[in-house]
């Protein structure tokens, strides 16, 4: 679906505002603000769901993680679906079913299944609701892709996770923190909190957003259903980039949903820290992160997409990576008073690091833009994928290859990334030899 650019009477391109020159589509704002409150209750559960669940409902520590591996299934499914149903239904409706499934499933879990004692329902429960967030959240992603000026998506995108990342896990995680440490809330109440500001970003970003682009179909053939909700599977399989573009999402994500694993038990076991000070590294990785999702995204619209993501992405997530073990360990093993700093320094490059490869969901949208929600679910698919994929690489290999050989893994996996991203040269307006085509130019 062609987007026109919003011109002034005679064909004059009106005076940009504030807000266009920020790159944030101003139709949308409204959307950004409920998306961040969303994800900051979506996020609230972070850090206190498992030891919840082991202290007060008797679930071992495997439990808890098969758990989260089913919800995150439901994650992959969501994401990979929630492209192609924007372009089926429009990216409003889908980010209304995403909020609905959130809002009765996790009422159903906490309501209903933590008082019931039942594991099967806590599963159920739980792994349904693994829906809602991405249907919301990557519902408003393929409604920024649809709207904003092609020669600044990648820095609108960026804003998409500025709110994103703020929310999950960032503010989420320091709400939980003020909810049980300020206020002497416990798990169970602090969980409601997270409902209620689930229900409140909705909200704000269903009825605050009057853009109208968003609340149709973005195909002019809805009526084709199969031929619509297969067309990302099919550009997956039948063209190359768009596999890379997926495997390179999934390899940005599985790292630090791997680390989440086994880090803690690294910091306690290894370098004799405690886990809050992991979960104090955790923010500040993603409080760094936030403004660099603008950065890349602004670089990449001007430098290239292939090439920030090549190089502020792929490279040094693999060069911070290795740092996050190898600086600590030499810090610790030779008596440095200041080695938990040079690590929250490692980190905070780490999370640099990540936000470069903001530019890859324009890469993405490029693959077939006359589609634009369908070229997303093979990006989708790969941040869903890495939810599930990070825990379960960890599982399978933490015993034969330890804390050193994950990290070693992973900084592997960042190469194996940069290495497709330079592939997928030729994929912008400008900046890269090859051009878009015209209907790109107008989406």
């Amino acid at each position: 679906m062609s987007i026109p650019q919003s011109t002034a009477p005679g064909g004059v391109s009106p005076r940009e505002s504030l807000l266009d020159r920020m790159g944030l589509p101003r139709p949308l704002v409204w959307g950004f603000v409920g998306l961040m409150i969303f994800m900051i209750g979506d996020g609230v559960e972070t850090n206190i769901l498992a030891p919840y669940l082991t202290g007060e409902h008797g679930f071992s520590i495997p439990l808890a993680g098969t758990l989260v591996t089913v919800y995150g299934v439901a994650v992959a499914v969501a994401a990979f679906l929630s492209a192609s149903l924007s372009d089926l239904w429009g990216p409003r409706k889908v980010m209304l079913i995403g909020a609905a499934t959130w809002i009765v499933f996790e009422v159903l879990f906490l309501g209903v299944a933590l008082n019931s004692s039942s594991t099967a329902l806590v599963f159920i429960t739980y792994g349904l609701r693994g829906f809602g967030y991405p249907f919301f959240a990557y519902g408003f992603l393929v409604w920024i892709s649809a709207t904003a000026n092609a020669k600044r998506l990648a820095v609108a995108i960026g804003w998409f996770y500025v709110a994103f990342s703020a929310g999950l896990p960032t503010l989420g995680a320091l709400t939980a923190s003020a909810s049980i440490d300020l206020f002497g809330l416990g798990y169970y109440q602090t969980l409601w909190l997270s409902l209620a500001l689930v229900v409140i970003g909705a909200a704000v970003a269903l009825i605050g957003v009057k853009e109208k682009t968003g609340r149709a179909p973005l195909v002019d053939n809805p009526e084709q259903v199969w031929q619509t909700m297969s067309f990302g599977l099919r550009l997956l399989v039948t063209n190359r980039k768009a596999m890379m573009v997926m495997l390179t999402r999934t390899i940005n994500s599985v790292p630090t949903y791997g680390m989440a694993i086994f880090f803690p038990a690294l910091f306690v076991d290894r370098f004799g820290w405690s886990v809050g000070q992991f979960l104090i590294l955790t923010t500040v990785i993603y409080a760094v992160n936030i403004p660099f999702n603008l950065v890349f995204g602004a670089l990449g619209d001007k430098l290239g997409w292939s090439k920030t993501v090549v190089w502020f992405g792929a490279v040094l997530c693999a060069i911070s990576m290795l740092s996050l073990y190898l600086v600590p360990a030499w810090a610790v093993d030779n008596g440095l008073d200041f080695a938990y700093g040079l690590t929250l320094l490692c980190g905070a490059v780490f999370g640099i690091g990540l936000a470069g490869f903001v530019p890859l969901s324009a890469i993405a949208v490029s693959l077939a833009p006359q589609n634009p929600g369908a070229a997303m679910a093979s990006y989708n698919l790969g941040i869903g994928a890495a939810v599930f994929a990070g825990p379960l690489l960890v599982a399978l290999l933490y015993n034969l290859l330890g804390a050193a050989g994950m990290v070693y893994l992973f900084a592997a996996l960042y190469l194996v990334a940069a290495l497709m991203s330079h592939s997928l040269r030729g994929t912008q307006p400008r900046a890269e030899a090859a051009p878009l085509s015209e209907a790109a130019q107008r989406a």
